[in-house]
Parts: structure tokens; sequence; C-alpha cells
């Protein structure tokens, strides 16, 4: 391909013209406290304050940077395409903190993803000349520089880590198609692929431990988590709890697997990084354990309300009993007699009128008689991060009922609707229908979950209906497409876009829509991806996503009203 330049020269820096400034991150606890500080940071000099922190905080490559590189020379790639590696000799003579280091400088990060597109680019034939790949780098630099564009976030955190500093690592059951022979390949490097993809849909299937199973999925997910990526799935294929196992008895359950793989999302730091992990769960609304699901995020809010009030109760009429035991002068162990002690007696009948349990009450009791004068029970509060809601289930995951127009029409008309088992394809249950649309009102209203997926309506507008049903979405939903299959995605900011009279720059418009369209294809090309199946459908379908940001800014600072007919035709 012959790629234009429209912001940079040929024979100039991208970064010519553009101001950098020194800047200092902090992140701070709500209580002031420091959690995370770097200074002299690189940054372009219009950046905030708030993209300064983004960046630095969690896309820079926080270790194993080397501080001396040298090139490997490769045949039929330009020089400055090269792959580097530690220089090993020059780091030899420095001291052992010396050598290696985080990234400091945006115009890192900008060298490693623009350059290893190129190189991947360059590698698999996409531009006409040495000019072209030149120009689609230089482009790209810019781009990222005035953000102008920005990839989704796995691409920050790992596109380049092998290209630009030779980071490497053991294969960890990835695979890719490889570009040049078509073979899917297992990969033997953690890195020499980079995992760009931030959504993926995954199967799971109604097996426990083999290929595709229930087990796998909480693997695959590893995979994806570790490398910053996010997850959907559709787990109406698991048999309910009130069917047959093949050795006899019945079946965990949707449930009990649904929690083990919220647990399992919950220990990453998603990329590496202080963000968690992100997980879609879709079940469909004839699943026998429906009911249950829709109400899962219900009773673990009700759990922490039980658990942060009931901790402070404890704590409050605990401390009294304590200090009626301290506070007495009677004689001998009167004073841990609540038929001698009246205070006592009352500050047990409290305790015991709001449910505080009597093993409780009776050892603290003891504590007071044994010289103790007071008692720590710990207390939890309400925040999202805290440990009470570290303590319950279903904090990870979205969770979304799968609807069919059939059953909006039996809420509609007041009709029954039937739950099929897994197993035999038999009804296991018929229940109301508007009951179970107003539970599922109820718990949304109550939990925030579960959110809905309108099955028929997705399916009408499927561009691969041949291919089978579109029966998830990832973790944000807004990638929808077959199951194993995996998009990778950037956005073009608008507000970059905008003249001076107000109007969008169409060309420059159009310039990074094809621009940044050949870089995600591109990076679907170079990509690893977490199971063999979602490897070789996403080489064969090339799923790729390019987006927009800032419209809502652009309206409004162009004084132009959402419901109006020149809002709709500029959306």
């Amino acid at each position: 391909m012959r790629i234009e330049r429209q912001f940079t020269k040929a024979g100039r820096s991208p970064f010519w013209g553009l101001s950098f400034k020194s800047a200092r991150s902090e992140i701070r606890n709500p209580d002031g406290s420091i959690v995370s500080r770097l200074e002299n940071l690189e940054v372009p000099e219009e950046w905030s304050s708030v993209a300064t922190d983004i960046l630095a905080q969690k896309y820079f490559r926080k270790a194993g940077v080397p501080t001396h590189l040298k090139s490997i020379e490769e045949n039929n790639v330009p020089s400055w395409l090269w792959r580097s590696q530690p220089d090993r000799e020059a780091l030899s003579v420095l001291e052992p903190e010396l050598r290696f280091g985080p990234e400091t400088s945006a115009k890192q990060v900008f060298h490693r993803l623009a350059g290893t597109w190129t190189y991947w680019g360059w590698k698999g034939g996409y531009f006409d000349s040495e000019d072209d790949a030149r120009a689609f780098y230089d482009e790209h630099c810019f781009m990222l520089a005035t953000q102008r564009v920005a990839p989704n976030s796995p691409q920050w955190f790992n596109t380049g880590l092998n290209w630009a500093y030779g980071i490497d690592g053991p294969g960890q059951g990835q695979y890719y198609v490889d570009p040049f022979t078509g073979q899917l390949t297992r990969s033997e490097s953690g890195f020499e692929h980079p995992q760009p993809h931030a959504c993926f849909i995954q199967s799971v299937t109604d097996d426990l431990l083999n290929e595709s199973g229930i087990m796998d999925l909480w693997t695959r997910e590893a995979r994806l988590f570790k490398y910053g990526a996010g997850t959907g799935a559709n787990f109406s294929d698991i048999r309910a709890s009130c069917e047959a196992l093949s050795g006899g008895g019945k079946a965990s359950g949707l449930m009990n697997y649904l929690q083990v793989g919220d647990r399992s999302a919950a220990s990453f730091a998603s990329g590496g990084n202080t963000r968690r992990a992100a997980k879609m769960v879709v079940v469909d609304v004839d699943h026998p354990d429906i009911e249950d699901y829709i109400n899962w995020k219900v009773n673990e809010e009700q759990k922490v309300a039980a658990l942060v009030t009931g901790s402070k109760v404890c704590n409050l009429h605990l401390n009294e009993i304590m200090r009626t035991c301290v506070d007495c002068a009677a004689p001998g162990d009167d004073c841990f007699n609540p038929k001698k002690n009246l205070a006592l007696k009352q500050a047990i009948r409290a305790a015991r009128k709001v449910m505080v349990p009597d093993s409780y009450i009776q050892r603290v009791i003891q504590f007071a008689k044994q010289g103790y004068r007071e008692i720590e029970f710990r207390t939890f509060d309400t925040d999202w991060d805290s440990e009470a809601y570290r303590t319950v289930s279903g904090q990870i995951s979205n969770n979304s009922v799968r609807v069919t127009d059939a059953f909006l029409l039996a809420v509609e008309t007041g009709g029954h609707w039937s739950l099929i088992e897994r197993t035999t394809g038999e009804v296991a249950k018929t229940i109301d229908a508007t009951g179970l649309w107003d539970d599922i009102g109820y718990a949304a209203w109550a939990s925030a979950d579960p959110g809905l997926h309108f099955h028929t309506t997705i399916n009408d507008w499927h561009t691969c209906q041949a291919a089978g049903e579109i029966r998830a979405s990832n973790s944000c939903s807004e990638f929808k497409f077959l199951d194993d299959t995996g998009c990778v995605l950037a956005s073009l900011n608008l507000m970059k876009y905008r003249g001076a009279d107000d109007d969008l720059d169409l060309g420059a418009l159009e310039h990074a829509t094809r621009l940044n369209t050949i870089a995600l294809e591109i990076s679907v090309m170079m990509a690893q991806y977490p199971s063999a199946s979602i490897a070789q459908k996403t080489h064969d379908y090339r799923v790729l996503g390019l987006g927009y940001a800032n419209l809502g800014t652009l309206l409004m600072t162009s004084g132009i009203g959402y419901d109006s007919d020149a809002g709709r035709a500029l959306c």
C-alpha cells in the first residue's frame, strides 16, 4: 500500500514542532497518602495531568527496560526497523541496579507501538516501499503524541516489548497463525507475538476438565487477564443443579462454577497493573438456574450490608459489655456475674436484643475476667474495594441475561415461560414470565445487575449468520460476534480533528481512519491468542473495531444540542 503524509514531513522527526515537558505523576489514597510517585517523566506539553497519570501509572513498562540497546540485523528489513535487544557488553560495566529500569518517556511508548506495527507490516508486505513504511511510522507517532488516536489498553501494555527492548519469556499456552505459512502454531515466546487484543468472547461447554470445558476456561481467562484483556462467555450450556450427572447424583449447578470463576478473576491485577479483571457472564433466559443467577448479586449485596451492620453492632455492644465489667467496683467475681452486676445484665440484654451471638458475649466476659480492658472487634464498610466486598462473590463479572423475542412476548401477554434442561432438552420448570421479568428489574435496581442482551435483535443484525449465532459479548458489551474470537480496537479523538471554524477536518479524519485500520489489521496478523480456536477464528475473520471518542464534547463545544436535527446529522 501507498502511505501518504498529512501530519509529518519526510526527513524530519515525527515529533518535529511538538513540545515536551518534564512531569511528575502521583496516585494518592482517599486519606491523602501516596500510593505511587514517579518523577522526571517526559510527556507532550499539551497533555493533561490525567493523561500523564494514566500513561505513567498504567501504560509505562515498570521494569526490564535496558538502559543500553543494540539492534538485531535482519535481512530484507530496513535498519531503522531492526528489533532491539539488551547490549550485554555495555550493561556489564554498570552497577546491577542501573542496567534495567522503567520507561520514563512517552516517546519510548510511541516508538515501541508505531515501530512494532510498522515492523510487522513490513514483514507482511503491507507497504509498497520503505518510504511508505517510514511515513506509516511517523504518522502514527504523531497521532499518538497529539492524542488524535488511542489504541486499546493491551496495545499500550504489551505491543513492542519484545521488538523495542528484547523483553521475552516462555510461552504460556498461547497460539498464533503464522502469517507467512498460514499454520496454526503454539507460541514458544510470551512476547515475540504480543497480545494486543482487548476484547474476547469465549466458549464454554458442559465439561469439567477437557479443552473448552469449565476449568479450561479459567485458564484461558487467566491468559487474557495477565495481559490486560477482557473476556465474555455464555455459560448456558452448563447443566443446572436440577440435572443428573452421568455417574449418578445431581450436578453442582451453574452458580457454583460462576462463583469459582469470579474468585479466580478477582486474583488478577489486569495487565500487571492495579486494574481489575474485566469479565462478562451471559446466561440464557430459559436456563433452569436463571432465577438464582438473576438474584446472585442481590444476595451478595445483602451479605455485605449484613456484614457491615453486624460488625458495627457487635463492636458497639461487646465493648459496652467489656466496659460494664471493667468499671464495676463489686468484690470478687461479682463484676462478671450479670445477677450481681446490673449494668452488665442490661448490656447483655441490649446485645441479645440486636442478635449479638451469646458465644461472643460470654467470650468478652471471660476476657474481662482475665484482666483485659478492651476488645477489638473489626468493623467493615461499604466501599466497593473494601474487605466486605472482597468477602462475597459476584464482584468481578458484569452479568447479563440473554432474552429472546419469544420471552418478551410472554412478558407482554402474561404468559408462562419454560426453563429447559441442558442435558435432555426437556422442560425442567414452568414459571410466570412477568414474575421473572420483575425479578430482573428488581435485581438491576438493587445491585445494578443483570443487564440484558436482546438475542433475537442482535442476531437479526449479525453480519456472519452462516457461521453461527452471536451468543455473548465481551466484558463491556461493545463487541458482539462469534464465540472464540477476539477484537482489537482503537478510538479516534474527534476534538483533535475539529478546525478553527468548528467544522471537522474530514480529510484528516479519513486519513487517520485509513492508517489506524491498517494498524489494527497488522495487529491481528502479529498477535497471539489464549487458545488455538480463538487464534484461528480471529485470523480468519480479521475482527477489529475502530471507534471515536469525544462526540459529546464536539457537540457541546459546537453549540449543537444532542436532541436536534443538526446533532443527529453530525453523529
